[in-house]
C-alpha cells in the first residue's frame, strides 16, 4: 500500500518521519509517524513500541513533546505512532471528547460512526501491514504504550492479543471507561446503551478474564492530575488485576499532572521496562 513521506527530521542519529496514507478500513486519508533509530552495518534486529496518544491528540504530540528519541536511540527500538481516530469527511462531534481525535481504540456499531470509526480493525490489521515494511531488521518484536484514552487503549489492544505485545504501558490510563463520564459518553456514542457490548472494551472486563497470563503491564499515575478523581479511577483495574495475577506495577508519582511534562519525565522507565520484556523475546 502506497504511502507519502509529509516531514523527516534527524533526531539522535535516527529518524523521525510523517507517513500518510488512505485507509481503506477507516475510508479516509491517515497519518502516522514513525521513529527509526540510526542504522548501521552491524545494527542488531530493532523491536517496535506502539505508542497510543490522548483525547483531542494527533500523532505529532508524542513525536514533539515525550522526548523519548534519545533513549529509543540507545536501546535501538523504533516507535509508531497512530493518529487518534480517523479524519476528515467522516463523522464528528462539536465534542471534545467524541469524534475526531475521541476514537477510543475501537470498533464502532452505531451510526453514525460505524461507517468509518473501526480504530480497532485499523490498529490490529491494516497499519501494521503498512508499518512493518517501514522497519529495517525489523525483529518482529512488539510492544505497546500510550496515554488517556490512549492508555486504555494500549490495556485493550494488549490485553486482548498478548501473544503479539510482549508488555503494556500506560500513562494515566482511562481504566474502566465503562465506569467514568469520558467511557460512557464514548461507549453510548459508539456502541449503544446496551452495557453488555462493552465489556469487551474495557480494561478492567478484559482482565477479568485473562488469567496470569497476560503481558506484563506498567502504569504511572501523577497525583495532581486534575482528571484522576473523576476519570482515571484505578480501585476496580487493580482489583482485577490481583484477582488475575501475573504482573501489573502501578506507581502512583507525587505532584506529577495529567501533561507530556509528566510523560517526558518517566518515558525512560517506561521504555527500560518495555526493553526488558521485549529481550526475553516474543510472546
Amino acid at each position: 500500500m502506497a504511502v507519502e513521506i509529509l516531514e523527516t527530521h534527524r533526531s539522535f542519529g535516527g529518524k523521525q518521519i510523517k507517513y500518510r496514507h488512505t485507509s481503506k478500513i477507516l475510508k479516509c486519508d491517515m497519518t502516522f509517524s514513525l521513529f527509526l533509530p540510526e542504522e548501521t552495518p552491524d545494527k542488531k534486529e530493532t523491536p517496535l513500541i506502539w505508542w497510543l496518544s490522548g483525547l483531542t491528540c494527533t500523532d505529532d504530540n508524542f513525536s514533539q513533546k515525550a522526548a523519548f528519541q534519545k533513549y529509543a536511540a540507545e536501546q535501538n527500538i523504533a516507535f509508531v505512532m497512530p493518529d487518534t481516530s480517523p479524519r476528515g469527511a467522516t463523522a464528528d462531534s462539536e465534542d471534545w471528547d467524541l469524534g475526531q481525535g475521541a476514537g477510543f481504540y475501537l470498533n464502532t456499531t452505531q451510526d453514525p460512526w460505524k461507517e468509518n470509526f473501526q480504530m480497532y480493525d485499523y490498529l490490529t490489521k491494516e497499519l501494521p501491514e503498512i508499518v512493518y515494511p517501514l522497519l529495517p531488521n525489523f525483529s518482529g518484536k512488539e510492544s505497546i504504550m500510550g496515554h488517556s484514552m490512549g492508555g486504555h487503549g494500549a490495556l485493550v489492544l494488549g490485553l486482548k492479543n498478548p501473544q503479539r505485545f510482549a508488555a503494556i504501558s500506560a500513562f494515566a490510563p482511562i481504566s474502566n471507561p465503562s465506569n467514568v463520564p469520558w467511557g460512557q459518553k464514548a461507549f453510548t456514542a459508539y456502541l449503544g446503551d446496551d452495557q453488555s457490548a462493552w465489556s469487551q472494551w474495557d480494561a478492567t472486563e478484559i482482565l477479568k478474564t485473562a488469567g496470569e497470563n497476560h503481558p506484563p503491564i506498567l502504569v504511572t499515575q501523577g497525583t495532581d492530575d486534575p482528571f484522576y478523581e473523576v476519570q482515571l479511577k484505578e480501585e476496580a483495574f487493580l482489583s482485577a488485576a490481583k484477582a488475575a495475577g501475573g504482573e501489573v506495577i502501578y506507581q502512583k508519582e507525587l505532584g506529577y499532572d495529567h501533561s507530556y511534562f509528566t510523560i517526558a519525565t518517566f518515558i525512560e522507565a517506561h521504555i527500560a521496562f518495555h526493553q526488558a520484556q521485549l529481550d526475553k523475546g516474543k510472546r
